[in-house]
């Protein structure tokens, strides 16, 4: 019996990365990956700007995102939303 991909290559820790899935033994979250792709790279240019990562590492990565699609979307949306507020308080502040 093959092991679970989710168990050789994706972890989620509480406290690392805020919680949310990653490739094992780093902090390169699963939407990362995927914004990677969506904006056009390669799995073999991801693993060439990230030399640690191997191809099924960002396989895996995006196994786990089609596996997961509406967490790791509602994650990115979160994601956006809280640096578009960041950004706003900076500004006001700065003002």
């Amino acid at each position: 019996m093959q092991p679970n991909i989710e168990k050789c290559h994706i972890e989620i820790t509480p406290g690392t990365c805020g919680g949310k899935p990653r490739i094992a033994g780093t902090r390169i979250k699963v939407s990362l990956i995927f914004l990677l792709t969506a904006d056009g790279m390669s799995p073999d240019e991801i693993v060439g700007t990230y030399p640690f990562l191997t191809l099924a590492d960002v396989h895996a990565a995006l196994a786990y995102y089609f596996d997961h699609v509406e967490a790791i979307n509602n994650e990115i949306r979160d994601d956006e939303l809280y640096v578009e507020e960041f950004r706003r308080r900076s500004k006001n502040a700065a003002s």
